[in-house]
């Protein structure tokens, strides 16, 4: 469809230029009620010749190709040919009364000079047209594979992440069991809404704010689960949610993080969430006290790193994320300046 469109839109483009071409030309004379001089009509056909020879043949052939010198060369032989082709074979013919006295000067190098431009000129729009629409297209095909390579990206981020949060999830419902505690049941129905969220919007672009919001409060649910001392966890959300759109499983892997390092060996636990939404922006601020140290390992941080990817791939210039770490306290403010969006 998107083909067709264009192939019309340049059909109307070149049928506006022609009509235009024509109607200046023809417009001073028929005004005057001049009669159309005899040249008028094969210099146009010559013209149109030249025109679509230039634009379907020669550009591609050696314009864009790189062979400018070859280029020049053949459309001045051409360009020449041409106006001593139009000059010998039709000349203009003078009524006697214009005979006498001071000749006019459509003679001598004059006459040949207006023709080498009057044809000159729609060559170089040609040109000019088609290096345009051979840029327009590989423009857009770059923008398609640009597009094509983002989101082969993200699916691989999110294959990366998925098994990476399945893998902690299953760690705190095994913990609870170990434990025997009555809760395990309710964890492991958290964790089964998680996974439904998780096979069938994650691999969307983009998913409704409330969705990947009700996501977060699953989430923190089947945290403070398996937390002996879950006190000092917070949620605040402020704002209107309804018709926003963000990526799915994009705010997780700060609040996992926070998890993660805000627990110390006794179990209490000190995560503040808080989400703000704004008409511009949606902020997110997740605060942990750093409670536990453990060696870094090779698997270590790839959710925080997968959402820095997806961040740069999506919101290249739409995003301000910041992150503290004063050796007791970790903080991470993430700011996303909202596109728009169609659900």
């Amino acid at each position: 469809m998107d083909v067709i469109i264009k192939n019309r839109v340049q059909i109307v483009v070149h049928i506006s230029m022609w009509l235009l071409l024509y109607g200046f030309t023809f417009y001073p004379i028929l005004n005057n009620t001049r009669p159309i001089p005899t040249v008028v009509f094969p210099k146009l056909i010559v013209i149109v010749t030249l025109f679509y020879f230039n634009y379907f043949y020669l550009v591609p052939a050696f314009l864009l190709r790189k062979n400018v010198f070859v280029y020049i060369l053949v459309s001045l032989l051409l360009l020449i040919v041409s106006v001593e082709f139009l000059n010998h074979f039709y000349e203009p013919k003078f009524p006697e009364r214009f005979k006498v006295g001071k000749p006019p000067m459509d003679f001598g190098f004059m006459p040949v000079y207006r023709t080498f431009i009057s044809l000159g000129i729609p060559y170089v729009i040609s040109a000019i047209l088609r290096m345009y629409v051979e840029w327009k297209r590989n423009e857009n095909l770059r923008l398609s594979v640009e597009k094509e390579s983002i989101k082969s990206e993200l699916q691989f981020l999110k294959a990366q992440l998925n098994p990476h949060f399945l893998f902690n999830s299953l760690n705190t419902i095994y913990a609870l069991s170990v434990k025997k505690s009555p809760d395990t049941s309710e964890a492991i129905v958290d964790l089964s809404e998680l996974m439904r969220y998780m096979l069938y919007e994650a691999d969307k672009d983009l998913v409704p704010l409330n969705k990947e919001l009700d996501y977060i409060k699953s989430y923190i649910q089947l945290q403070r689960l398996r937390l002996s001392d879950s006190e000092n966890v917070s949620l605040k959300i402020t704002g209107e949610d309804r018709g926003k759109a963000v990526p799915p499983l994009l705010f997780i892997s700060f609040i996992e993080n926070a998890f993660k390092y805000g627990t110390d060996y006794k179990g209490k636990t000190f995560v503040k969430i808080t989400l703000t939404i704004t008409d511009e922006s949606i902020y997110l601020n997740v605060k942990n006290r750093i409670g536990i140290f453990r060696e870094p390992t090779k698997n270590s941080g790839i959710g925080l790193e997968n959402i820095r990817n997806q961040l740069e791939l999506i919101y290249p210039d739409l995003h301000i994320l910041e992150v503290e770490n004063d050796g007791e306290n970790y903080e991470v403010s993430l700011t996303i300046y909202q596109k728009k969006q169609n659900l």
